[in-house]
């Protein structure tokens, strides 16, 4: 049975069992954070596109998906597309360093994932798949990398020390079969391989997120077609969802937000390159949504 404790990395999502209450919960306690909590927030200081366009969708009211014509709220979650009221070149677009696989579970409520967010903001770096329907990643799994903490998960900082193994040239040992804290001697050859072959695109090309929740993943995880790869653990991050799971800790983060955070800990400690917000537009849905919540639930108040 997979577990995760209170100061592990996260991931995984969004099913709200707990209602009203548990949003005005997670939305107060936000509220009593001190600055230096705050530094992780990335809610906070977000260099964001104009929202103008959401909130003129917001007082004309759901509107029509341009391609099955159902009825939604700024964009189908089935289509992947705006509504009609949402012109999609108001809509920031936002291009990653890498693609990214999003494994839907088949029960994930599609109106409560985050995971279309992404497909619409980076839609030519983002695909959706909904399992069991999703790619072969053996023959490439040295340069595709699966977002989920775990015993043998690794820091994003040690993408490229791990990936490394997987290149006959570096390593002839099964990657699962290697320790992760190496002998110094092989740690040094290691560094150097990995040194010498980065200006030849030795890096990883995608990473893999799993969106379902908690209690949905243990399927998805132990499939055949996952095994083997390298899993990546996330830095431990407080979620600001207003879905979240029940009896879950709050390091349970949103797919949208995992895949932020991801990016931007992926830019500073991979790319070596400062961050000044290329992201920050992915969070363009969920921090409207977000502020949307959070006034309504000052309302309620008054």
């Amino acid at each position: 049975q997979l577990t995760m404790s209170l100061n592990s990395s996260t991931l995984l999502h969004e099913e709200n069992s707990q209602g009203p209450k548990r949003n005005t919960e997670c939305l107060e306690s936000l509220e009593l954070q001190t600055p230096s909590s705050l530094q992780d927030n990335p809610l906070q200081r977000l260099q964001l596109a104009s929202q103008e366009v959401l909130e003129k969708a917001k007082k004309s009211g759901r509107s029509k998906c341009p391609r099955c014509s159902s009825s939604r709220m700024f964009y189908c979650y089935t289509c992947f597309v705006p509504v009609e009221t949402v012109p999609t070149k108001e809509i920031p677009t936002v291009k990653l360093p890498l693609k990214i696989d999003i494994i839907k579970h088949p029960n994930e409520t599609d109106g409560k994932s985050t995971a279309v967010h992404a497909k619409l903001l980076a839609p030519d770096d983002v695909t959706i798949y909904k399992y069991p329907c999703i790619p072969e990643y053996k023959e490439k799994r040295h340069e595709i990398a699966l977002i989920f903490p775990g015993p043998s998960s690794v820091s994003v900082k040690d993408i490229a020390f791990h990936l490394q193994k997987y290149n006959n040239d570096c390593s002839r040992e099964p990657f699962l079969k290697q320790a992760k804290i190496e002998p110094k001697e092989e740690e040094k050859n290691l560094n150097e391989c990995i040194s010498s072959n980065r200006s030849e695109g030795t890096r990883l090309k995608k990473i893999i997120f799993i969106d379902s929740t908690w209690n949905q993943t243990n399927k998805i995880i132990t499939d055949e077609r996952l095994q083997g790869l390298l899993q990546i653990e996330l830095k431990t991050r407080k979620t600001c969802f207003w879905r979240h799971q029940k009896g879950k800790p709050d390091t349970y983060l949103s797919t949208i937000e995992a895949i932020y955070y991801f990016l931007v800990d992926y830019h500073q400690e991979i790319l070596r390159e400062n961050y000044k917000g290329q992201y920050d537009n992915l969070l363009f849905f969920f921090s409207f949504m977000y502020t949307l919540i959070k006034n309504a639930k000052h309302a309620g108040k008054e």
